[in-house]
Formats: C-alpha cells, structure tokens, sequence
C-alpha cells in the first residue's frame, strides 16, 4: 500500500518507533492522559495511506451518499453526523437537518452524548448555526466523543467512536442496498444505520439509545406533523392544492420492539423544543407521547437495554423517505408531442421511480424492513468481491469513491424505470441537464454494474433525441420525450455512442436488441459524416462541437479519434449482422492513415486550425455556446484564427475516442505505438507536481496552489493562442482517471498510478471530500471513468456474446472485481492460470483468452 510520498511525515524521536516508522492509525487510543493525547496528535498529522480510515482533520470533510439510485440521498459525515439531506428530488448539498443519534447511561456523569465526534471547525463560523430553524447548528453545542474513525468499503461506511467518560465500544454502519444487476433494489430510497454497543465496564450499564430530529420535511403553507409508524415516527409535510410537490414523508425507526416513541417534542419559542429534548436524553430516560394533529417541532425515539460486562448490543435504525411528485421538467417538448404532453401527468413532470413501485412511506418503510437482512447480505457479497482485490490502494479508493456518484442527486430513474442523469449536482439544484453524452461517454461504471439502466440511456438517445436526419441531440429531456432540434450535436457525443452501442450489446449479448437499434446507428453515423466530414477524409473536420462547450475548427485529433472508433463499431455490428458496411471501412482506412501522418508530430497528437477552407460560414456567424466576437475577438479571428481552439497543444483528452474504443471491446482504432507515445507526452507535459506557477484565470479550485493534477492541456513546443479553449488550464478528475486508465492499458501503469496519486490527494478530507468529486456540480459524473481502471491493469472483460472472458494483466498476478449482465464475482491470475470466482448471479464462459492466448479455468 502506497503512502502519499510527497508528503509523507517521518517520526523522529518521538518515542514511537524508529528513526523513519510510519505509525498505523488506530494503534493509539485517547485514553485522557497527557502522553496518549500527544502521541494520538503525532497519528492524526500523519499523512493517510490510501484505501484505510480517516481520522483527525482527514474527518474535516468526509460525507458519504447513503441512498438509492435516482431516489435521493442523505450523507453520513465522518464524524457520524448526517447531512446533505437532498430527498425531494433535488440536491440540497448544505440541507444539514437538526437530527442525531444519542446514547446515555443512568447513574453516569457525562455519559449523555451525540453519537458523532466533533464538530469540523469549518462549520464553526456562519448564520447556519442560528438555532432558530430547523439546520444542523442547532446541535451542535451538544456533548460529542473525543475521537472518531471513519471507514469506507462501499457501500458501507464505518465509524468508531471513543471516549474516556463513556465505558462503552461503539460502532456506527450506515449503508444502502448496492447489488450489481439488480438496479431496482439500489433504487431503493432508503438507508440504513447499525449503532453497535459494547460494555467494555466490569458492571452492568443501564443505557438509553434515542434518535431525535426536528421536522426537517416541513414546508410552508402545507399541513406539517409527524406521524406514527411502528417503532418510530414519520416526519411530514402534506401537499397542497395548488402545490403536490410539497408532499413528503420521512420515516426514522427501529426494528426493536422495546422502542418508546416521543411523537411531539416541547412546543414553544426560541430553544425549547431541542432543549427540553436535550433533558430527556441527558437525565437517561424516555418520553411517550402519541401524535398531535400539526406542527409538532421535532420527534425522538428511544431503545433502553442494559449491558452486562462484555455484552453488546446493535440497534438497527431504519430511514426511509416519500416525496412522489415534483414539478420537475428539462428540456423543450417536440411541438408535435405538446397535447400529449400536456395531458399526460407522467410525461409533463418527473416522478420517480419507486413511486410506481410504493402507494406511501408506509409502504416504503415496510418494504425496507422486511428485506432489510437480504438486502443487506446481497450487497455485503458485491463489497467483500469488490473489495477482495489485489489492486493498489490508490486505484481501489478512487472507484470506489466514485460509485457514491449513483447514490447521489446527479442520477434519476423516471417513472418507468429509464436512466436520466444531471451532469452533476449543483448546490441547490441540478447541473447541466440530459445525461450530457459528451460527459457520460467518460463514465463506465453503469454499463458494467448495472447494464440496463445505461443501455436506456442508448435507447433514449438513438430514439427521442434523434431525428430522421441522424442529428442528435446532447441533452434529452426530462421526462424523456421527443426533442426539439435546435443546438449543433456534439461530435465526442454522438461518435462514442455509437461505440457505446457495441459495447452494451456485448455486455448484454442481446442480439435481437443490436437489429432493432442498429438502422437508427447507422443513421447517426451518416450524420456525423455528411456534417464533419463532408469530403469524405476520414477526419472531423467541420467545427464540431464537444465537451469543452465550444467547436473546434480544423482535423483534431481528439475527435478523429472518436470518429475512427465510431466507424470501427459500425463495421463490427455491421459484419455481425450481415449488412454492407464497405464505405465505412473506406472512411476508416483514409482516416487512420491521415491522422497518423499529418495530425501526429512524432511525439502526440494535435489539431490542424483550420477555418477558411471550410464549408461551414465565417466564425462569426455560426451558432455556438457564450462564443463572442467583439472587435477585440473578431481582431483574432483575422490573426490567429478562430478562438477556443487547443492546436500545436498536447491534449489530455486527444486520443480519447481510442480509450473509449477499448473500453467498449472495439480494440485500438490507431497504431498502439503512437497512442502510447501521445498518452507519455500527457504524462510528461500535463501533469504537474503543484501549480503554484501555474496561471489559471478559468475555474481554479478543482487544483491550485501546493496540489498537483493533470492540466487538460499544455503547449511544450510554443504555439498557444491568446485564447486557447476555455477550460484548458483546468484540472478534471474524469479525463485524470481517463488518462491514467489509458496509461495503464497501454503497459504505462507505474505513470497512470502517478496521475491517481495526484488526484487522490486532492480528495483525502481535509479540504475535500473524498467521496465527492466535482466539476461543474457536485458528484461528477465523468470521474466514473475510474471504473476503467479495472481493465486498464486487469485487461478483464467479459463477452456475453460469445461468452468468451478476456484477461491481459499489466500487473502480473492479481485478483480483481467483475460485473456482467448476469452476475459478478472475482477474476484471478497466478502463475497464468485464469480462475474465477462468482460471488452472485452466474457468469458462463464458454472460452479465455488470457494475452491472446486460449487457457482453461483453474
């Protein structure tokens, strides 16, 4: 397991080990004297290793997603606290509920205390802690433990608290249901958490658990009250005539059958409700009080047990929410679709998916409980094979951290169960809608963990979001329904669809699917050629818009790239189903010898600027995203060219449609020699130790100052425009692990493992958290190319079309996670021998290739 080596603090003469130990956390417990609180400081400022807990300032920032897939979500922070409480379709990123877990033993000074550790000094300053409404804030001046540790194995998530005044060994467990396959039980809006008491005494300890919230769900002008459910209590908000949106329930509750329920804190001014709570909790004792018609501030609930010495006890608290309708609508409706639109409910607003699975939070809550242990031991097999890798540290942290993003507000299921995505999330609401195909192509998490959902985003884009011409739409609509055509297609976009096509039919191994989707493919492809490459070069040429909003003009690379790919996957699918696919094996042969030659130096790939040679109008006149031409712009135009463009530039991204086409099972669409040598440049000129030098006028705080990342670009050999593309001296986590995957199945690991370093470090707690990734929004969606890392040192992929599992390690012997249609398990590889280990659901293979060679499972 690696350390941070760039800051990696030796202890010297501390007492603690030799002249360079590297004490492990958790070797030290606070025990209240003066020598265990100093060495305890000395392993909280050591630098973490990855892949292990969090502890001291690592805890600053730790929010972990708990929730269901297009369900909502709330988050477990390091410390035990939970926040961003975003479960009315929306994220809420800074929504931290006055709700928290107590314990307190009778007879006990002290012992009364908030099951979290401290409070991060970040919240410390700020209106948010009034007190006066229903925020996190208000709790905060209440007793907590000393000390907290905090483990991730997703989709579980572990903390450990301590404290001299409390005899007791407590564990937290918050999870949610994640089983790969099954997307509708990870779609599940509720979560769960196990509080584990250990009396570590020599006498018996008379406890009292409470859970206690304030009616976070209430809304304004709507019937507010809380609401009794068995062992526990719902918080509600009704909807109103004018406003069904406003409905939602939240229910909180045990499965123990000793619960005693307080439906109606203190009702009064200023502080009184928490504060009489706050008695209550801290005197040890319970409170029984039945449901008031409205407005009851807050609720608790409480488990009394008693421990003898030794004994323990695990209490499991249950939450699940309700929020079944929004007024939630992107996208312009086909005017020809408007009436049915419009008298449609379902089609008009979004409605989540598991509101056509549940009628209530009654429901809802108990579905949870009666699947809760089946639930809970599905996923357990995904996270021990999952976690059951031999893969480094680093790469294993950064996927796993990046599955939180389909726990998070980014994703929805609509009410049919189909696949709509933001690209992220912003504070208060969605950002950048439609499942953006230009920022999803970087994503492969889905199509292998959960293969239906993605392969409805494929059947969304070739059918709603395309027309008859094959011009397709980035950004579909939400509901989905049919488009209005009224924005350029984005060339990344609609090129790695279509190489997205082959990869879910292989994934699948649905051939009746291919022939249904296949024409509208094709179409999409003539598109693409008839709009970019009209001459028939093989070459993108025309401006051609992409996922840094603007269009470049001239051969690039970067979209060549994509388009090689892209033709490369209509000639495989084609040839499978037997149609003539001749001009686009043209196309692709003219293609790769051009960019091979003329748009590669020697050393990368780059762009060849050109304007006035091409069909398309003056600059200044063609439509395009917050593209200006002022005088000072047009002044360029005449001397440089158009503006946003990368040229004489080393792309990071500029042989991306090849990591996507190997991604996809399509192989590499260029000589692997050159790739390889362009993905070193990246490497050798992009990545940057620290950016203290680095000028960054554009959005700086995804890398700056003391921390390194990869620059999307960089110009080694001079040539940089006054305005080179808008995002070019930015840092995205997507295109690092992009990079670094790409790296790494190019044989490249030990450079790819240096990218992931640079990254992780970025996200280690203390300044952000490392279960979120962010962009433009929070929950990134293309930091899901991490997932990519599994294949990019494995080479393992499986073909459920000839059933045939493909090895090709770049790491020698190793074991590492699977996911296919139709179950998931373990690959192994030692000595050379294959074997695999199916954890759930089955995987047949009929035939493995391990480095092109055809070997027998072991």
């Amino acid at each position: 397991m690696k350390t941070r080596s760039d800051r990696r603090i030796f202890l010297r003469n501390l007492g603690v080990g030799g002249a360079a130990a590297f004490l492990p956390f958790g070797s030290v417990k606070a025990s209240g004297n003066e020598n265990s609180e100093a060495k305890t400081t000395i392993i909280d400022n050591a630098k973490r290793k990855y892949n292990t807990l969090y502890t001291g300032r690592y805890l600053n920032r730790v929010a972990f997603p708990i929730g269901g897939i297009g369900a909502g979500m709330f988050c477990l922070e390091g410390t035990g606290a939970i926040s961003h409480m975003s479960v009315r379709n929306n994220p809420e990123v800074f929504n931290e509920p006055a709700m928290f877990a107590a314990i307190s033993i009778k007879g006990l000074k002290n012992s009364a205390k908030v099951l979290e550790g401290k409070v991060p000094a970040w919240k410390k300053f700020g209106q948010r802690d009034s007190g006066l409404g229903g925020t996190g804030g208000a709790t905060w001046g209440l007793p907590r433990f000393e000390r907290a540790e905090f483990t991730a194995h997703f989709p579980f998530a572990d903390i450990t608290l301590t404290d001299k005044d409390v005899p007791l060994h407590i564990e937290i467990k918050g999870w949610s249901p994640f089983v790969p396959t099954d997307a509708d039980s990870a779609s599940l809006p509720a979560g769960g958490l196990e509080y584990r008491f250990k009396n570590t005494s020599s006498k018996t300890e008379e406890c009292v658990f409470s859970y206690n919230s304030r009616n976070f769900m209430e809304q304004p002008g709507a019937k507010n009250s809380v609401k009794s459910i068995k062992n526990g209590f719902v918080l509600s908000a009704g909807g109103t005539k004018d406003d069904s949106q406003k409905q939602g329930d939240f229910a909180i509750y045990t499965n123990d059958n000793a619960t005693v329920v307080d439906h109606c804190w203190f009702r009064g001014g200023w502080f009184d409700g928490l504060t009489m709570a706050w008695k209550t909790i801290e005197h040890a004792d319970t409170k029984n009080t039945p449901p008031v018609d409205k407005d009851a501030p807050g609720a608790s609930l409480f488990v009394p047990f008693t421990l003898r010495p030794g004994e323990e006890k695990t209490i499991r608290l249950m939450m699940a929410w309700y929020v079944p309708d929004t007024k939630l609508h992107m996208g312009d409706v086909d005017p020809a679709d408007r009436q049915k639109v419009d008298n449609d409910p379902l089609l008009k607003y979004h409605k989540p998916w598991y509101s056509s699975k549940f009628k209530n939070i009654e429901e809802v809550a108990a579905y949870w409980n009666s699947n809760y242990a089946d639930l809970r031991k599905k996923t357990k097999l995904f996270t021990d094979a999952f976690y059951k890798s031999t893969l480094p540290a680093e790469v294993t942290e950064a996927i796993a951290a990046n599955l939180t993003i389909l726990k998070s507000p980014t994703v929805l299921r609509q009410y049919d169960g189909r696949f709509w995505c933001w690209e992220g999330s912003g504070d208060n609401w969605g950002s950048c809608h439609g499942s953006c195909t230009h920022v999803w192509n970087y994503a492969q998490a889905v199509s292998h963990l959960f293969p239906s959902l993605e392969r409805s985003l494929r059947d969304t884009e070739f059918n709603e979001s395309q027309n008859a011409e094959g011009h397709q739409m980035f950004r579909s609509n939400l509901p989905i329904t049919r488009v209005v055509h009224n924005f350029h297609a984005a060339s990344d976009g609609q090129l790695g669809g279509i190489m997205k096509v082959y990869r879910e039919w292989r994934i699948s191994g649905d051939n009746e699917w291919l022939k249904q989707i296949y024409p509208k493919v094709q179409t999409s492809l003539d598109y693409c050629v008839k709009t970019w490459d009209p001459k028939g070069n093989g070459v993108i040429q025309e401006p051609h818009h992409n996922t840094y909003d603007i269009e470049f003009w001239g051969p690039t690379g970067f979209a060549t790239s994509f388009y090689l790919g892209a033709l490369n996957s209509l000639i495989t699918m084609g040839k499978f189903l037997n149609k003539d696919v001749q001009k686009y094996e043209t196309l692709y042969a003219k293609g790769k010898a051009y960019m091979e030659s003329a748009l590669y130096n020697g050393e990368y790939f780059f762009q060849k600027i050109e304007w006035k040679e091409l069909q398309a109008p003056d600059p200044t006149k063609v439509q395009s995203f917050a593209t200006q031409y002022t005088p000072e712009a047009s002044a360029l135009l005449e001397k440089e060219g158009p503006k946003y463009q990368y040229g004489t530039g080393v792309l990071s991204d500029g042989v991306m449609g090849g990591w996507l086409s190997r991604m996809c099972g399509l192989g590499d669409p260029l000589d692997a020699a050159k790739i390889r040598s362009h993905l070193k440049a990246v490497h050798r000129y992009n990545l940057k130790a620290n950016l203290r030098e680095h000028a960054n006028p554009q959005r700086p705080t995804y890398a700056i100052g003391d921390e390194g990342g990869l620059l999307l670009c960089s110009w080694p050999n001079g040539g940089k425009l006054s305005l080179p593309f808008v995002y070019s001296n930015e840092v995205w986590t997507g295109i690092e692990y992009q990079v670094a995957s790409h790296l790494m199945l190019m044989g490249e690991v030990e450079k790819g493992l240096e990218i992931v370093r640079a990254c992780r470090d970025r996200y280690d707690g203390e300044v952000r958290n490392p279960f979120n990734e962010y962009e433009c929004g929070h929950w990134y969606a293309r930091a899901m190319s991490s997932y990519g890392m599994l294949e990019g040192l494995t080479g393992v992929r499986y073909d459920a079309v000839n059933k045939d599992l493909h090895v090709d390690s770049k790491i020698g012997d190793f074991t590492s996670f699977l996911s296919t249609a139709t179950g998931f398990g373990t690959v192994t590889l030692k000595a050379g021998v294959p074997f695999l280990d199916v954890a759930y659901g089955s995987i047949p293979v009929n035939k493995v290739i391990v480095s092109g060679t055809v070997k027998k499972l072991g």
